[in-house]
């Protein structure tokens, strides 16, 4: 299993990124929503890390391994949710994520299955599909932002400090979610989970 891959970025293609490693270089298909920002994900000695999905396709006499890659975990998080629709396999969801997941997601917790079909390769049947089987799992995806990854620890209460986490690594400032979920809290006194006080933090952004 390889979780990660880092090496120097030397090749950019439609939907995949060719890195180098040692002298081995690997080609990592990416959706164009990953593809549009690597650039600025590349580091000062000119490496670049992913966060990566491997899996074996399958052909008629012989498997072949190939590499997805992601920016941080949140996205491949996503992507992972998004290839449990049936039907939907690795490559199509490659294909299909020419958007921000932030968009997509949005899109699927409204159940907005027209903005859904406009993705390549998604019809409207399996636009009906993703909103069906995901609808009620993408709340924390919708409130992504654009940006890298951080990593941090809070001392809180179990749920509140799963959520702040999250939303540091949605790139938002720990003040700005410190400030999001105290409000969260304060209209909504029954939330005992972490997905209930993400479902609400994503109402709440929904609201404006």
């Amino acid at each position: 299993m390889i979780a990660r891959l880092k090496g120097k970025l030397v090749e950019k293609k439609e939907h995949a990124v060719v890195l180098e490693q040692g002298g081995i270089f690997y080609e990592v298909m990416v959706p164009a929503s990953v593809l549009s920002r690597i650039d600025a994900a590349v580091d000062a000695s000119g490496d670049v890390t992913l966060v990566t999905h491997f899996y074996f396709q399958i052909g008629p006499s012989s498997g072949v391994p190939v590499l997805v890659g992601f920016l941080n975990e949140v996205e491949r998080d996503f992507f992972l949710q998004f290839i449990s629709v049936s039907g939907i396999g690795p490559k199509a969801a490659v294909r299909a994520l020419d958007r921000s997941i932030a968009e997509i997601a949005r899109a699927i917790g409204e159940g907005d299955a027209a903005a859904l079909k406009e993705l390549p390769g998604i019809g409207p049947q399996k636009a009906k599909e993703i909103v069906a089987k995901l609808q009620s799992k993408v709340s924390r995806f919708g409130l992504i932002q654009d940006g890298g990854v951080r990593e941090e620890r809070h001392d809180a209460r179990p749920f509140e400090a799963e959520a702040l986490s999250v939303l540091l690594q949605l790139q938002y400032k720990k003040a700005e979610a410190e400030e999001m979920i105290k409000k969260a809290l304060e209209r909504n006194k029954s939330i005992r989970s972490v997905e209930e006080l993400l479902n609400e933090l994503y109402k709440q952004k929904v609201r404006g």
